[in-house]
């Protein structure tokens, strides 16, 4: 709102105006203003989850130190909601789509968050909302960002022409050739690892001639909604232990920032050879609320932690990831860049599915870890929870690193 305010103001020469027409301004705005809502807000709706006595139900796990837990204020993702949604209403372009995605993406995941909580909260059921019923939600979101990148007419992407040049006059005058493109929607995102560094989804159903493109953006949706549920639940397994989850899903933000920034500037974009993105430069704006409201957060939520982000924070953060690296066309750089929220669903999977193959066939059933997610089986191993979670937090800076080294790895 306040974007386009100074907007309306610069006509009048009003001082300061035109800084607003600066992303890295209104980026820098964005991080300052979450992490004061984060922090200010932060001590006050904890005082009220206590006041309504909204603790955490804590099941006995047998692991040190889990009854110090026990009724300890959860719910707390309304904070991180509220410290992301209130910097990007006030500096972002509201009618940029890929803000009015992030927007309903957040407020989606977390009113399904918020409802499992209340469940658990409220009517004492530890198990909270129904799988299925989550699992339809995440498939919705997915639904209506598919969609909504397939069929809207500001979703594109700023091609080269191969063998193509025109002429274009610098500053000084000088003539300098420049590679043509061309603006269009295509099914196309970035890859690591390859020369060409794209890959297209309508190649997996090249072998349907002429339909290939429209299939290509059924494949595309289906892969959309497979991203979105899997890194949300990766995000809600990865909340174990204080400030793991929150911490992780920070050093993501970060990264996922900056490839926003080189995606959205066509000078960088072209240097490093990856897609132009045009119009997705507010996204720099939510994301840099988005990391200031974790990091906010985390003021409260490291060890030993005044308030859980509980589900509707957990959700809504694996949901946010998936989507913005969605729409830069890095989601291909996932199983990297979430590498922690990977192996902690691979950790549950495997346990589960070895325990269910060992009952079966040996009538007891077994287990790979002391417990899953992999957190807990560090916990059983005696590691203290602030060594496990900073050592997951270094794991995740080297997997962000490495993330970005993909840009110039061919």
């Amino acid at each position: 709102m306040l974007y386009y305010l100074f907007d309306y103001l610069e006509q009048f020469d009003f001082p300061g105006a035109g800084m607003f027409q600066y992303i890295s301004f209104r980026a820098g705005l964005a991080v300052i203003t979450s992490l004061i809502i984060g922090t200010f807000i932060g001590k006050k709706v904890i005082r009220l989850l206590q006041r309504q006595q909204i603790g955490e139900l804590v099941r006995d796990l047998g692991l040190e130190g889990q009854y110090q837990k026990k009724g300890t204020p959860t719910m707390g993702g309304i904070i991180i909601i509220i410290s992301i949604l209130i910097p990007t209403l006030l500096f972002a372009k509201l009618t940029n789509v890929y803000i009015i995605l992030m927007i309903i993406s957040t407020l989606w995941l977390g009113t399904i968050g918020f409802l499992d909580d209340y469940i658990k909260v409220f009517k004492k059921n530890k198990e909270g909302l129904a799988g299925r019923f989550k699992i339809v939600g995440q498939v919705g979101l997915g639904l209506i960002v598919g969609l909504t990148l397939w069929l809207s007419d500001d979703v594109i992407v700023r091609e080269r022409v191969p063998g193509k040049r025109i002429v274009i006059e610098t500053i000084d005058g000088q003539q300098v050739e420049k590679t043509a493109t061309v603006d269009k929607k295509v099914t196309v995102t970035n890859i690591p690892f390859v020369k060409n560094h794209q890959f297209d989804y309508s190649s997996v159903v090249a072998f349907a001639g002429k339909y290939a493109q429209p299939l290509g953006w059924l494949v595309f949706v289906l892969v959309v909604i497979f991203i979105i549920t899997a890194v949300s639940n990766g995000a809600n397994i990865t909340d174990g232990l204080d400030g793991l989850a929150t911490g992780t899903s920070g050093i993501i933000g970060t990264t996922l920032l900056v490839f926003a920034y080189l995606s959205s500037n066509i000078i960088y974009a072209d240097y490093l050879d990856i897609m132009y993105i045009p119009h997705s430069e507010e996204l720099v704006v939510f994301m840099a609320a988005f990391v200031g409201a974790t990091v906010g957060f985390l003021w409260y939520n490291s060890f030993p932690a005044q308030v859980f982000m509980g589900d509707t924070g957990s959700l809504t953060l694996g949901g946010i990831i998936a989507v913005f690296a969605i729409m830069i066309r890095i989601e291909l750089l996932i199983p990297i860049l979430c590498g922690i929220f990977l192996v902690e669903n691979i950790s549950v999977m495997l346990q589960v599915s070895w325990f269910k193959y060992t009952k079966k066939k040996y009538g007891e059933g077994r287990r790979i870890f002391l417990m899953a997610p992999l957190h807990h089986h560090y916990q059983k191993k005696g590691y203290p929870e602030s060594k496990i979670v900073n050592r997951f937090w270094i794991i995740g800076i080297i997997l962000a690193i490495l993330t970005v080294v993909t840009l110039k790895v061919r």
